[in-house]
């Protein structure tokens, strides 16, 4: 310790200082590297200083999720951080080829489970235990998964499917401020506690799709409605009603400003959760309409005025208890509550809430002070006033029993809207928020049965992982140094256990049907189960209790109210007067079953035993724990840093005694120690089979054995034999593996990490699997690159061969259809020649004829001598000219006027092509120059039309351009008869 002397250290103070101070920066040095560990199994050495040093150091430096093997450890920042839960982030870990080598986080949990149910490994169904103390952040955990999963799970293909995933997402988000609504309350140790435990099941179909869900509730706190710890609340939706409705509203259901109600404690806090439009909206998402909400809230709001209603003590016992009056009610802690008549304030409680649930008044007042009784072998019915106390327990029943049944309707109609048809999903991924452990310093019987749901919880856990795990080593014959874990098996002997226990005594008090002492209840407990080493007694506490050692910590409950919280009695006149309320909701909640009616009072040699609270939720806390064992389980640990609920204060001894509650230091042991992948030897060389050729590249005289030789290895006889050769030519390539993976600085690296050969099962850790994957791709990619390389050899071959059939069988049709176009052009060639040839003889025949007989016309005309008949060389030619073209001459008779004389002869001479001589020697003479001659070349009297067929040859029947300067050519002369003509 430093000293100070006259204001001034002494020199060995200095050095004791500056020693302190280098140690304090190698602390300081220390922490600074600590924060970097995210798995609290690579602290070293594992204990419970060096783990609460690096969460603390992890959560200065905002790092609020640590691994702990099996684990995720979720510290509370107690402050918004909304990058941590963003869109963004959810993707990436969605995204993430492994997201188990990314930043520990509740993403990375849920993104585990939702590809091991991609997987389809045995049990596919998932399931997430989210535990803690209350206001550790459990609900605020789960609802971030929800989100998670709803955006991961809902990516179908089609744009219906597209919206039917929105809507499903949609409507479990919305649940979630429905549930928080009705089922969360203000408590000391946080603003949002869940005061009730719920089983989220998220339906998944075949193609890990989300189609649906349903929820699953335990043990609702009802007593909350009537009572409320000092410095507590009720639930939030009470709240809610008083602060958010508008005016209209309030005038509808008797909510003025300012009116104070006894069950609406600490009404002035406000906190985040009172938002009242938020729940109408999400409610409203759901399918709960406008007027059904209205009625809900009327509902709620007659509860309230029901709370109002005080009785004062009767001072005849055979008159019912009057209502108490302004003035004392006020007192009523005082015990001078003693008041006769129907004062003005009670009066109007009763009658408004007598109008808010539409009940009959005067039956109202009648069921709360009066109690009826069968009894006898013939039900006689009798009517007896009760006294103050049962007529406020009376009151009380009347409200939890109408809230409970509310929540429960709730409940359902949430599930009709979000749950999927049974044969439309196949998987499911669990969500457990179940209420943390409890410790109060008035702890009755709800903080019983929450922290038996927690001990049987943490003896899941232990079953799971720390003693399963140590168990297999041990059966499996591996060299194991065993860790000693806690077990609570002795706690849940003592809550649980049979013949007797604490459950079973507070049951039989209740069957016994007397009237029951809180002393002589604790005296039976003490008696009874004396021997157990989980049960303790405070010798200095003045009211009747007993100490129940737990895994978290001991807790003193008090036995007093035990046995009639535990009995839930509902009189029959209160469901009978309920039945006859004229609201559309209360009918809903409590219809007329006449079944019920018959069965409402049985006689009492065939009564049927007393379902008490603790019975029906310990039947429903093992149907939970049957699911869980029947899924793949996987634990959030959440840890309060302080119980004030202040952003960066860790105290470390509220941490150390979640730390110790949790068996987290045991997890860490067993998790560091131990080898969580055990693979049974048949999935292990099925797996792993394709490494034994590497062992085939290194060593040339091994070979690979032959399918039939694989065959009869597998017979009966040998197959443990061929197992265990397969196993060692396996683990004989890890070297190998191990020398390929490290890097030439790393000698770490090249260390093999140990892997053992159980009698059952292969026992390996992470980072051996990771290892043993990295070869598998390895030989899987090069037996993919031979795959590879001979498709590809072969698809060459085969393309190759079937272009030379395609040229082949391309040249063939081509020659093909030559041939066939040549055969075609020729038989038309032919046909045309022949026609053509046969019309030509037809025309010269014709025009013969006809020339002969206008030659014998002029011979007998025009008598010449002998020697005239032979005509001159030219006119012959002219004449054999006139024969081969002769259609010629129709054209030139039918020419223009205008042509004639010297043009017209030069237009003979240039289309016959005569020999050019002396143009009067030559003598053309048309058909209007013979007179007197018929013949089939006289001009027609009328119009000329030609009548052709259409020419086979190509552009035959197109008209080549004009020219202006040249005329040539017979088809010229033909075609352009008017410009000769102008000329």
């Amino acid at each position: 310790m430093l000293q100070q002397v006259n204001g001034h250290r002494s020199g060995s103070d200095a050095q004791g200082g500056k020693s302190l101070r280098e140690d304090l920066q190698e602390f300081l040095g220390g922490e600074a590297l600590l924060h970097e560990l995210d798995d609290l199994t690579k602290v070293n050495p594992v204990t419970l200083e060096t783990v609460l040093r690096c969460l603390q150091a992890r959560y200065a430096a905002d790092m609020f999720y640590t691994s702990a093997g099996c684990t995720l450890v979720a510290l509370n920042p107690f402050k918004p951080v909304p990058q941590l839960y963003s869109p963004a982030l959810m993707r990436e870990y969605h995204a993430a080829p492994q997201p188990q080598k990314l930043r520990p986080h509740i993403f990375a949990v849920g993104e585990q489970t939702y590809r091991n149910v991609q997987s389809l490994i045995e049990p596919v169904n998932q399931s997430i235990i989210v535990s803690g103390e209350s206001g550790a952040g459990k609900t605020w955990t789960s609802r971030c998964l929800m989100k998670f999963y709803a955006v991961v799970a809902a990516s179908p293909t089609s744009l219906e499917s597209h919206k039917i995933a929105e809507r499903i997402e949609q409507r479990i988000l919305n649940s979630n401020p429905v549930m928080e609504a009705f089922g969360n309350a203000c408590t000391l140790r946080n603003n949002n506690s869940s005061r009730f435990g719920k089983f989220i099941q998220l339906q998944l179909n075949s193609a890990q799709q989300m189609t649906g869900a349903a929820v699953q509730t335990y043990l609702l706190e009802k007593t909350r409605v009537t009572c409320q710890a000092s410095s507590e609340r009720n639930f939030h939706i009470f709240y809610q009603i008083c602060k958010g409705a508008s005016v209209d509203e309030r005038l509808q259901w008797h909510l003025p400003e300012g009116a104070s109600f006894s069950w609406l404690p600490n009404p002035e806090r406000t906190l985040e959760e009172d938002c009242f439009q938020v729940t109408r909206e999400a409610m409203l998402h759901l399918g709960i309409d406008i007027p059904t909400q209205n009625n809900i809230f009327q509902v709620l709001a007659g509860l309230l005025h029901l709370g109002n209603i005080w009785f004062a003590d009767s001072k005849d016992e055979a008159q019912s208890c009057q209502l108490m009056d302004d003035a004392k009610c006020e007192n009523k802690d005082g015990g001078l509550c003693i008041s006769f008549g129907h004062t003005p304030r009670e009066q109007g409680s009763i009658r408004t809430s007598a109008s808010l649930l539409q009940l009959p008044e005067d039956p109202l007042l009648e069921t709360l002070q009066i109690r009826t009784i069968r009894a006898g072998r013939q039900q006689q019915v009798f009517q007896k006033p009760c006294s103050r106390a049962e007529c406020d327990t009376r009151r009380d029943c009347l409200a939890k029993l109408v809230y409970a049944r509310l929540f429960d309707w709730l409940v359902s109609v949430i599930n009709s809207s979000i749950c999927a048809d049974p044969d439309s999903w196949t998987t499911f991924i669990g969500l457990l928020d179940v209420y943390g452990f409890e410790s109060f310093p008035n702890n009755s019987l709800e903080q019983l049965c929450i922290n038996y749901a927690n001990e049987k919880l943490q003896q899941h856990f232990v079953a799971h992982y720390l003693r399963a795990q140590q168990e297999e080593y041990a059966f499996e014959g591996l060299d194991w140094s065993f860790v000693n874990y806690q077990d609570n098996q002795a706690c849940l002997d003592l809550i649980e256990g049979s013949p007797i226990s604490i459950c079973s005594l507070i049951n039989e008090e209740c069957r016994l049907n007397r009237p029951s002492s809180a002393a002589q209840l604790q005296t039976r407990i003490e008696s009874a189960l004396a021997g157990s080493p989980c049960l303790g007694h405070n010798k200095l506490s003045r009211e009747p209790s007993f100490i129940v050692v737990h895994y978290a910590g001991p807790v003193q409950y008090h036995t007093a109210g035990l046995v009639e919280k535990n009995k839930d009695p509902v009189p029959p006149e209160l469901t009978r007067l309920l039945q006859q309320s004229q609201d559309s909701l209360l009918k809903v909640l409590f219809p007329m079953d006449p079944e019920e009616k018959s069965q409402e009072e049985p006689s009492g040699q065939s009564r049927a035993p007393v379902l008490t609270v603790v019975s029906k939720f310990k039947a429903s806390l093992e149907q939970l724990l049957q699911v869980l064992h029947s899924t793949t389980p996987h634990y959030i640990r959440c840890i309060k840093p302080n119980s004030q609920g202040q952003a960066h204060t860790f105290l470390q001894e509220e941490v150390l005694s979640q730390l110790e509650a949790c068996g987290l230091v045991e997890t860490i042991h067993i998790s560091a120690a131990g080898f969580p992948i055990r693979i049974p030897h048949q999935n292990f060389v099925e797996r792993y089979e394709l490494l034994r050729r590497l062992c085939t590249r290194t060593s040339p005289g091994s070979h690979s054995p032959s399918p039939d030789e694989r065959h009869s290895e597998w017979s009966p006889h040998t197959k443990g034999a061929t197992l265990q050769t397969l196993l060692q030519d396996i683990l004989h390539t890890l070297p190998a593996l191990t020398q390929a993976a490290a890097t030439p600085g790393d000698p770490a690296e090249a260390t093999p990490v140990p892997v053992h050969c159980g009698r059952t099962k292969v026992f390996m850790t992470d980072s051996m699997l990771e290892l043993l994957e990295c070869g598998r791709a390895q030989v899987l990619e090069q037996c993919a690159c031979c795959i590879q390389g001979s498709w590809r050899r072969h698809r060459h071959r085969k393309q190759e061969r079937q272009r030379q059939a395609a040229t082949l069988i391309q040249a063939a049709i081509r020659s093909w259809l030559a041939r066939k176009h040549i055969q075609r052009m020729h038989a038309a060639a032919t046909a045309i020649k022949r026609t053509w040839q046969k019309w030509r003889i037809r025309m010269a025949f014709l025009a013969s004829k006809e020339l002969d007989g206008v030659q014998e016309k002029h011979v007998s005309q025009v008598p010449l001598p002998l020697g005239s008949l032979l005509l001159p060389q030219a006119q012959t030619s002219l004449l054999e000219a006139i024969i081969r073209l002769w259609p010629l001459g129709l054209v030139l008779a039918n020419a223009a006027v205008g042509v004639r004389g010297f043009q017209r002869k030069l237009v003979v001479w240039a289309c016959l092509q005569l020999p050019m001589g002396n143009p009067s020697s030559y003598a053309v003479q048309t058909a209007q120059e013979q007179a007197g001659v018929t013949s089939i070349r006289a001009l027609p009297q009328g119009s000329i039309k030609f009548h052709c067929r259409k020419s086979p040859l190509p552009y035959a029947d197109i008209c080549p351009e004009r020219s202006l300067h040249n005329v040539t050519g017979f088809n010229q002369i033909l075609l352009e008869r008017h410009s000769l003509g102008h000329m």
